[in-house]
């Protein structure tokens, strides 16, 4: 008898009670999340990451004490390391940046309704980037624009550590697609998906799909 999968553990630092209320009520009917702990600031957030294991850490950019553009270095740093998705208001494109660049994995609209929050945590959970449609198209651009987006410089060298088969994953990357979507594209299985994805973030020196997707971009692998 196949046991049922373990619930997808989320931790949620925000400093507006409302919000950290709502966003529990909304996962809290969701199946398979569960939420295991909540936290004000970024320092607590570390601290109760730390204790709890949580799989994915929704997390506001703007809070007193350690705000969470600060707490995604220590985040990532756990072991095992949890999935940052950060939570933003439109128009904050410049932290959301920040935030990509210190290896997050997306970013989510605080207005996004129900659904949206649910399936954001379930991506990031399976290793998918989460990018709210509403900021996405500005925030690609403004780090297309910069002198290096990803970080390390010497894009075509990294991209020519690929394999073949490795530069088309990083290509679907820059498309969006999900694990899911590439397996079913290319007729394999999702965990050799994984595996691509993982030697693509090791040989390219990016620390997240989102940051392998930008560099897709801007070797033009990707459009």
């Amino acid at each position: 008898m196949t046991e049922p999968a373990r619930p997808i553990r989320v931790l949620l630092a925000d400093d507006e009670t409302m919000i950290r209320t709502g966003v529990r009520l909304i996962l809290r009917h969701a199946e398979g999340i569960d939420v295991v702990a909540e936290a004000p600031d970024g320092r607590r957030a570390v601290e109760l990451a730390a204790e709890h294991h949580p799989d994915v850490v929704l997390l506001d950019v703007r809070m007193p004490v350690c705000d969470g553009l600060a707490a995604i270095a220590p985040l990532l740093a756990l072991d095992p390391a949890p999935r940052v998705v950060m939570l933003t208001t439109f128009g904050d494109d410049d932290n959301v940046v920040r935030a990509l660049r210190e290896g997050a994995t997306g970013f989510l609209l605080k207005d996004e309704g129900p659904q949206e929050l649910i399936s954001a945590v379930r991506a990031a959970a399976a290793g998918d980037a989460v990018l709210s449609p509403g900021v996405t198209g500005a925030v690609i651009s403004r780090m297309l624009r910069a002198a290096d987006p990803v970080g390390g410089g010497g894009a075509d060298e990294r991209i020519a550590r690929l394999t073949g088969r490795e530069r088309e994953v990083l290509a679907m990357l820059g498309e969006g697609l999900s694990n899911q979507d590439i397996a079913t594209r290319l007729g394999i299985g999702t965990g050799t998906v994984k595996t691509h994805v993982g030697a693509i973030l090791d040989k390219t020196g990016s620390a997240s799909r989102l940051q392998a997707a930008l560099l897709a971009h801007r070797t033009g692998l990707a459009t």
